[in-house]
């Protein structure tokens, strides 16, 4: 007989995540493994029934070597759950993988996320809860509901209880999110500056251009994703040099890959504050700059009300205490 609760499972992408959200549910992971063969196959055991039940599974992806063994856990606990007759298997990916390849921006160059999208659809995900997709225009690559929940609500809670936001501005560093910044300083009502930026090539950036007024500023900047750190570092240099009195910058997903956190600790950046969509506990003890916003409340409250059939548009606006 189904008790028509939440089950929530996870795989080794994000264990301290996936515990956040279970204790902020009051429910309990459910009893699984997930592990490797000798020859590097990936296995799922499921030690519960979930017949008929509401599934939530909890798998972000993990920078370097790892992410893409975490997104065949994701596709093959999918398929487990599916083949075990669950009612409603839903998805919850903070950072949604490959997704920076969404469009062909060159000649044969392949359009990943949709790829993503459609494994993720075969396998027999029914819904996909994810935050801060790097391009919004992702959700139309599913025929089932996909909820891209903001990490903005919480952002902005930090900047009013760590900062003098009176006199800042939050700062673009580049025009892809201006939209971004534009939302949060008029939430705040501040001023907002921007970034020009040109790239000679992939991750590379060579020269920028400041639009807008920062001197005796604290400089917020805000972006979605940081994997180098070059494009902040940067930044940061023409912020300095253009007056700003403090450089802070906010990202949602921290992916900090190769040698970001020594650029950071050498960088004009006072804090970099990054949620934690993806594990970062052990970059945080090689670099003391980084702070962390939980949005394991966010992505509970999403859980709790797709699971009630509660609208999620609250959480659009609204950070949970």
């Amino acid at each position: 007989m189904t008790s028509n609760s939440i089950k929530l499972l996870t795989g080794n992408s994000h264990p301290e995540l996936a515990k956040m959200v279970a204790d902020r549910l009051g429910v309990d992971l459910l009893d699984m493994s997930v592990f490797k063969y000798s020859n590097q196959e990936t296995s799922v055991v499921m030690r519960e029934s979930v017949r008929d039940e509401d599934v939530f599974i909890i798998q972000t992806t993990k920078p370097g070597e790892e992410l893409n063994d975490g997104l065949m856990e994701l596709l093959i606990i999918i398929k487990a759950c599916k083949t075990a007759s669950a009612r409603r298997i839903t998805a919850v990916m903070p950072n949604f993988p490959y997704a920076r390849q969404d469009k062909k921006d060159k000649s044969r160059a392949p359009i990943s996320a949709k790829l993503v999208a459609n494994m993720l659809q075969r396998a027999g995900c029914d819904h996909v809860i994810t935050m801060d997709l790097h391009a919004s225009q992702i959700q139309g690559f599913f025929d089932v509901p996909v909820d891209n929940l903001y990490a903005e609500p919480a952002t902005l809670r930090y900047i009013r209880e760590n900062f003098d936001y009176k006199n800042a501005v939050i700062v673009s560093p580049d025009a892809g999110g201006a939209k971004r910044a534009t939302a949060l300083a008029d939430r705040l009502d501040l001023n907002f500056a921007l970034i020009h930026k040109e790239r000679s090539r992939p991750n590379e950036v060579s020269r920028m251009t400041l639009v807008g007024d920062v001197d005796k500023k604290i400089a917020i900047l805000v972006d979605d994703m940081a994997d180098t750190c070059g494009t902040l570092v940067k930044a940061a240099d023409v912020l300095v040099a253009n007056g700003a009195k403090e450089v802070v910058a906010i990202v949602t997903h921290g992916i900090l890959s190769g040698s970001a956190c020594a650029k950071i600790n050498a960088s004009r950046l006072s804090k970099v504050v990054v949620t934690n969509t993806v594990p970062h506990a052990e970059k945080k003890k090689s670099c003391p700059k980084l702070d962390t916003i939980d949005i394991a409340p966010t992505l509970a409250e999403a859980c709790r009300r797709t699971h009630n059939g509660e609208s999620v548009s609250f959480l659009f606006h609204h950070a949970p205490v």
